[in-house]
């Protein structure tokens, strides 16, 4: 099969396993980088995260692995293994490890 930044084409992979865990870290890895959008995978080492910021377009994250607490517009939500949380267009966000955590975050530029 063909292979793009690493990932197998047309190959089953386990996404958890994607992107692995790094002592104080945050580690990503491509899985998808098109006009229309990027798909990522990332891992959090605990207690590390992202600095608020705004994104053009709305960003659909699916957690893992672990825990984490994600800051929409100041309003903090805990999300956990198995569940989503869209962080709205042009509206402040940001996110803090809880615990060690991956997250596979989808932007669809449209």
């Amino acid at each position: 099969m063909a292979e793009k930044k690493g990932v197998a084409l047309g190959e089953a992979i386990n996404l958890v396993n994607l992107a692995g865990y790094a002592d104080g870290a945050v580690v990503s890895r491509t899985v998808i980088d098109k006009p229309v959008g990027t798909v990522t995978a990332f891992s959090f080492d605990a207690g590390e995260g992202l600095s608020e910021h705004t994104a053009p377009y709305d960003a659909f994250v699916q957690v893992l692995d672990g825990e984490a607490e994600v800051n929409i517009n100041g309003v903090a939500h805990t999300v956990a293994a198995g569940e989503i949380i869209i962080m709205p267009a042009n509206i402040p966000h940001s996110l803090r490890a809880v615990q060690r955590f991956k997250m596979l975050l989808v932007m669809i530029r449209a």
